[in-house]
């Protein structure tokens, strides 16, 4: 079914404004799963945005989470100055449920016919519970699909530049806090070592940080020896004293007890959807906590499969401007301070200035 107006169907929805284009929600003729595609908006272009597999306990939970990431993956895009609109797939596992290989392919045939559909409104890739070879058997039911493995003709994951992008946002709020991007010796809380999380991680152990590192996979406590960091807990990592916390992990993180018990300075990192609610922004502002909005931070990687699924791409003009996320970040931070607004508003209005010139 395609829902055009607000429905009621869970508390899990409360909050959430339909703003979007078009929400595709369907049951899988293969797999049985709930595939869930949400294209929030096309004023710059096709829109982009990840594809998701995961466990919730109510298929209306994926729903809204595919809601609140397609809305970010729009400001992502136009704050990277993209020719991209946003959008977002979920795939509702079951909590409890194990898929196999099998029943993986069929999800990803489901969804490929979804996004079919839709006539190219929408392009997927890879994001959490996906990768590029589960992309690759998207690509068999629709060529609206980026980040393929190498042999089939792709670019690949966008990890690598994801995790790039979120190097060049810490030097940024580094700079804003402390008047230097010189990293060596600060210490830095990483949640998350997953994809980016732990690339991010071994980058900054080289420079010099002091790492304090979680994740609930605990088999990563080998990464952390490798690099020499600390692990805690995942529940009290929020507490350690340290110059910045970065989550890596999945969204939400910065619940209103979080943020009262975080011992940091700034945040910065690669989780989409970090505020757990809006009035978060205003939280760390009003306990003098630096935060980089995460849909400006974690660009990287669209911006990646953007440029480099080109024919032809320079991908040393792609570095480039995976590293200019610094750059935007360092405006954002300026501009909250010079107008005494958040750090979230600043960075919507930087995206709502590059929507509103396409409209």
């Amino acid at each position: 079914m395609t829902i055009t107006t607000p429905i009621s169907v869970s508390g899990a929805l409360d909050g959430i404004d339909l703003t979007h284009e078009r929400v595709l929600v369907t049951t899988g003729p293969r797999s049985g799963l709930v595939v869930i595609v949400a294209v929030h908006s096309t004023a710059l272009g096709q829109a982009l945005g990840g594809a998701r597999m995961w466990q919730y306990e109510n298929w209306t939970d994926a729903l809204a989470d595919a809601l609140r990431l397609s809305a970010a993956m729009t400001l992502k895009n136009a704050a990277a100055g993209l020719a991209l609109g946003g959008g977002k797939s979920v795939i509702h596992i079951p909590t409890g449920t194990v898929l196999t290989s099998a029943q993986k392919r069929d999800a990803m045939l489901d969804l490929g016919d979804a996004i079919e559909s839709l006539n190219g409104a929408y392009m997927t890739a890879e994001d959490v519970g996906t990768s590029a070879e589960l992309m690759s058997i998207v690509a068999e039911r629709t060529d609206h699909v980026c980040g393929l493995p190498a042999d089939r003709g792709g670019v690949g994951e966008p990890a690598d530049a994801t995790a790039a992008g979120v190097y060049a946002a810490i030097l940024a709020t580094v700079e804003a806090l402390f008047g230097s991007r010189e990293i060596a010796g600060r210490h830095l809380v990483i949640s998350g070592l997953g994809q980016v999380g732990g690339r991010l991680a071994r980058a900054l152990a080289a420079a010099g940080a002091r790492l304090t590192v979680t994740d609930v996979n605990l088999a990563t406590q080998k990464l952390a020896a490798e690099i020499g960091a600390e692990w805690v807990d995942v529940d009290s990592v929020h507490t350690v004293e340290a110059d910045l916390f970065v989550p890596c992990g999945l969204g939400g993180v910065l619940s209103e007890r979080v943020i009262s018990e975080l011992r940091v300075l700034g945040v910065v990192g690669a989780a989409n959807n970090q505020l757990a609610h809006r009035s978060g922004a205003a939280l760390l502002d009003a306990r003098g906590i630096l935060w980089a909005p995460d849909f400006v931070v974690n660009a990287g990687g669209v911006i990646y499969l953007s440029m480099a699924s080109v024919h032809g791409a320079d991908l040393d003009a792609v570095s480039r401007r995976v590293d200019a996320i610094g750059d935007t970040v360092s405006a954002i931070l300026s501009s909250s301070r010079e107008q005494g607004i958040t750090t979230l508003e600043a960075a919507e209005r930087l995206s709502a200035e590059r929507l509103g010139a396409a409209i």
